[in-house]
């Protein structure tokens, strides 16, 4: 929803497609999405495949998938000058059994950190951060999770 707005203050028309047929975010920022003039929401859609301009190679629609009211999948085509793709906020931290995550599967790092509960073992990124979730503070932490494994190796004889 976030992405939605930021994008909307610089493009005329902002096209939100979500797969559900409510918002999940917070009431405040839901309302602010469903009041904005210059996003377009459509509901029970999914992307079903990116089309590039057959000359330029250039993104020029998607194909979209929408459940009807009858049960049955829509197709069509949206013509578009650009995607930016958002696809949730669950942390695909399952594959870390024993590390200590909140109650939304986000691993817990020590504050200013990327130390887990577990010994040698770093989070960074979407997986750690519940709050931004963002690619650009994902490869900051992901830099930080680097250089805190390498002083950890360095510490245990690498």
């Amino acid at each position: 929803m976030e992405q939605a707005l930021f994008l909307a203050r610089l493009a005329s028309r902002v096209t939100l497609i979500h797969r559900g047929g409510v918002l999940r975010a917070s009431k405040a920022m839901a309302t602010r999405v469903l009041k904005h003039p210059n996003i377009l929401i459509l509901w029970n859609t999914s992307v079903k495949r990116f089309v590039a301009d057959g000359s330029t190679g250039a993104l020029s629609s998607l194909d979209i998938e929408t459940l009807t009211t009858m049960g049955e999948n829509a197709t069509s085509n949206l013509a578009v000058d650009g995607a930016f793709v958002a696809i949730g906020h669950t942390p695909n931290s399952e594959k870390f059994r024993g590390v200590r995550t909140d109650s939304k599967g986000y691993i817990y790092t020590l504050p200013g950190s990327t130390v887990t509960s577990v010994t040698g073992v770093f989070a960074a990124g979407d997986v750690q951060d519940d709050l931004y979730r963002q690619a650009i503070t994902s490869a900051g932490t992901g830099a930080m999770a680097a250089m805190d494994a390498e002083r950890w190796l360095c510490e245990h004889g690498c």
